[in-house]
């Protein structure tokens, strides 16, 4: 959790002042880009496409925008975490790219919403979901 919470940190101090939209740190490539107060990154390897990382944060963006309803700010993005990590649950499972069409992710959802609403259950398996992907991601 340490070594976590330097990473997200340095990442941080290194690309906040920036306009760029790609680092290279750690042996890592990451893309990112930032609405208002909030900084949305995506890491992959540094073999992996910056292209195709691109197209995932531009995707994640979007339908986070759609999704917000236009509010893509820390403080509608906490108020609606169910709504995001079922957004990056159709994004992406196990570090493996699902789908890249914002348009794809947005219709995803809303059937998943639509198909029972959010339950308090469906809320907790995206959370664990999500607990599970970040964890195999650092014992990489």
């Amino acid at each position: 959790m340490k070594e976590q919470m330097a990473f997200e940190k340095n990442v941080f101090n290194k690309t906040y002042r920036t306009d760029s939209e790609i680092a290279f740190f750690g042996g890592m490539t990451i893309v990112y880009k930032s609405s208002i107060d909030l900084f949305l990154y995506v890491v992959g390897s540094s073999q992996e496409n910056e292209l195709m990382l691109m197209s995932v944060l531009t995707c994640l963006f979007e339908s986070l925008n759609h999704v917000l309803r236009k509010n893509v700010e820390k403080r509608w993005l906490m108020d609606n975490m169910d709504g995001a990590f079922l957004v990056l649950d159709e994004i992406v499972d196990g570090g493996v790219i699902l789908e890249s069409d914002p348009q794809q992710v947005i219709q995803k959802v809303n059937f998943r919403a639509d198909d029972g609403g959010l339950t308090e259950q469906s809320v907790a398996q995206v959370l664990q979901s999500a607990k599970e992907q970040i964890k195999w991601s650092l014992l990489k």
